[in-house]
């Protein structure tokens, strides 16, 4: 049985042409809500192909009734497991080159692609996350994993896979990101794979409680003397330090993580070098996507350095490619990375011209990223291929680099920069922090609600020049510097229409959001 996970928030429109391209005769649904959705696409004629669903919560018999009439059948999750035990099947291993998934991309822009993963692809992939750690970490059955990033991705299900396979332990969050410190707590995981957005979020909440100039101080101080160790290849959590100044922080985990691991989205140096001081744990960075199962290059075991992604995975052959129009060339050691082994997919389903994209005739996978190797063959990530637009004078911009850049400001949680072939300079929809907003502004002297703040010009000023002191310091080029900015109070959301479901930008929904804003913006500074 091949697997196709289906996000929840996807809308009524991308689950439809998911169910029809993939052929899904049986979904599983969690809530009788989304029975009923799929319900209505069957009644309407639009998923003929669906036959089957089945609920896991308590539901009615009113949808066994509405199932009947147009010719689905619906089961509880309990009735499926008694057929099982009625109708026993002899056990079909599966071969390597057989599907185990098809992930469907969550695209910020068309139609979702899915990704034929092979059961080949998942076992290279896990057992090479293993071979790479196995001097500094090796899961037992004693291992407790927190799962709260979406099964629909391939990183959390790489985790799981390697997790189950050593008999260790999963424990589910509650559903809700906002109990997720409870969740820890009560939990108490060895092994906890996050995410940058999250990292950020205890970054800036641990330095917003350090809220003298003593206490930030010590902070500094201590992570100065445990990042010597790191340096030294020591990670170790029962320092002075650690039980002075970093208890709290690694009690707010539950106490007990000794693994984690971070990808999907470029993480600052700074903050990952500070996590990895005062939590005391293996921390690896890694980078991948979908294409090649999830992971291609892992940081190191001894090697806590961070600006990098590491070095490529056992599973994993990787070279940089000539980018001529943005100036990255494969002899200077820089070019887009290319990936190819055993980990890479097979390609999209049932679209071959897309999968001509991805993948060329020798088997390398484009990722649409551009690299660069370091002195000590590491990889570091400094550019994007995809989503690059040209300004007037014709410098080529990757938006995305940017962004990441300007999310180092204290007082932002989304950054949103635009560009226009025809305008000289870029523009940002930037929307500030909830939680740090305020204590921030009051450092420069101003005061009020979060939605005060926001409308308050003098205020858009200081964020504009915080954010272009961070873009220097990270060595932007001036025009890749916003010249200026629309502070907006809503977070850019999936349930929004404005990310995707691995919480990506839609940039040309974004564009389509924001252009009233954005045309006000170019209209100004021409006055």
């Amino acid at each position: 049985m091949v697997v196709v996970p289906l996000y929840d928030t996807l809308g009524t429109e991308a689950i439809t042409y998911i169910v029809n391209k993939a052929d899904l005769s049986l979904v599983f649904c969690d809530k009788p809500d989304k029975a009923k959705l799929l319900l209505t696409n069957v009644e309407k004629g639009e998923t003929p192909i669906l036959n089957t669903i089945v609920i896991m919560e308590s539901f009615g018999m009113d949808l066994v009734e509405r199932g009947k009439k147009c010719g689905v059948e619906v089961f509880s999750m309990r009735e499926l497991e008694e057929l099982g035990r009625s109708h026993r099947q002899k056990p079909m291993p599966p071969k390597p080159e057989d599907l185990a998934v098809i992930c469907f991309t969550s695209g910020t822009t068309g139609d979702p692609k899915g990704a034929m993963i092979t059961h080949q692809n998942i076992v290279s992939n896990a057992s090479a996350f293993v071979k790479t750690t196995e001097k500094t970490f090796m899961p037992s059955s004693d291992d407790v994993l927190i799962s709260f990033l979406p099964l629909a991705h391939m990183f959390e299900r790489i985790v799981e896979c390697v997790v189950l396979c050593h008999g260790a332990r999963i424990g589910f969050f509650q559903g809700d990101i906002r109990l997720l410190m409870d969740d820890l707590k009560t939990l108490q995981p060895t092994i906890f794979p996050v995410v940058p957005r999250l990292l950020n979020r205890m970054f800036d909440k641990i330095f917003g409680q350090a809220d003298t100039s003593l206490k930030r101080w010590m902070l500094d101080f201590a992570s100065k003397r445990k990042e010597a160790e790191l340096r030294s290849g020591i990670v170790r959590n029962n320092s002075f330090w650690d039980k002075v100044i970093f208890r709290k922080i690694q009690a707010s985990l539950g106490g007990k993580v000794r693994l984690m691991v971070t990808g999907a989205a470029p993480v600052s140096a700074s903050v990952l070098t500070f996590l990895r001081t005062a939590l005391g744990c293996q921390f690896y960075e890694g980078y991948g996507q979908t294409e090649c199962t999830a992971g291609c290059s892992l940081s190191l075991p001894g090697d806590w350095t961070a600006g990098h992604v590491g070095a490529p995975m056992p599973c994993s052959i990787i070279k940089l490619v000539d980018v001529q129009e943005m100036n990255y060339l494969a002899a200077k050691g820089e070019g887009e990375v290319c990936v190819k082994g055993p980990n890479v997919f097979r390609g999209y389903l049932k679209d071959p011209e897309k999968t001509a994209e991805a993948l060329d005739k020798d088997g390398w996978l484009h990722t649409g990223d551009i690299g660069k190797w370091l002195p000590n063959g590491t990889l570091k990530i400094i550019d994007r291929k995809k989503h690059i637009f040209k300004l007037a004078q014709g410098e080529y911009i990757a938006p995305e680099k940017i962004e990441n850049v300007y999310l180092r400001c204290e007082a932002l949680a989304q950054v949103f920069v635009h560009g226009e072939s025809l305008q000289a300079f870029l523009v940002a929809v930037v929307v500030p922090d909830p939680e740090t907003l305020r204590s921030w502004a009051k450092k420069k002297g101003f005061e009020g609600s979060y939605e005060e703040l926001c409308r308050n010009k003098d205020l858009k000023k200081h964020i504009l020049e915080d954010m272009v002191m961070i873009g220097k310091e990270s060595g932007l080029k001036s025009f890749e510097q916003v010249k200026d900015i629309v502070m907006h109070t809503e977070m850019f959301s999936i349930e929004n229409g404005l990310l995707t479901p691995t919480l990506k930008a839609k940039r040309p929904e974004l564009r389509k959001y924001f252009q009233s804003q954005i045309d006000e913006l170019y209209a100004n500074a021409k006055m």
